[in-house]
């Protein structure tokens, strides 16, 4: 099965929300004044403004389904994400689940909770 996800999410600034993904590996393929889609091999993560938006009552989320779940979180944390009950952005580590599955999270600057399971 290949890595694959499409989930609409908010940013507070698109440039911000950019530069963070960046970081992760994800490019810019599409942006306007209202959406923008990053992408990262068959991930894409499609953006709206909420400028408003408060990144610690946040509860946007989605999940990232991927084929190799250790080397995504691997590269976040190369790119300096901590593993943390707190604050964001943040990562929490993977482990086995309750329902059997493998799944570690991330949570990004504007709070928005990517769960990251393997496939």
């Amino acid at each position: 099965m290949a890595d694959h996800a499409s989930p609409n999410l908010p940013s507070r600034h698109f440039e911000a929300t950019a530069q963070f993904y960046a970081a992760l590996g994800f490019v810019e393929v599409w942006r306007d004044a209202g959406w923008m889609i990053l992408a990262r091999g068959s991930l894409r993560l499609e953006f709206f403004p909420h400028p408003e938006l408060d990144p610690f009552s946040s509860w946007f989320s989605c999940c990232l389904r991927l084929d190799d779940l250790d080397a995504f979180y691997a590269a976040c944390r190369s790119a300096g994400l901590v593993e943390a009950q707190s604050g964001q952005p943040r990562l929490h580590a993977p482990k086995i689940e309750p329902w059997g599955g493998r799944a570690a999270a991330l949570i990004d600057p504007d709070g928005t909770l990517l769960r990251l399971i393997q496939n």
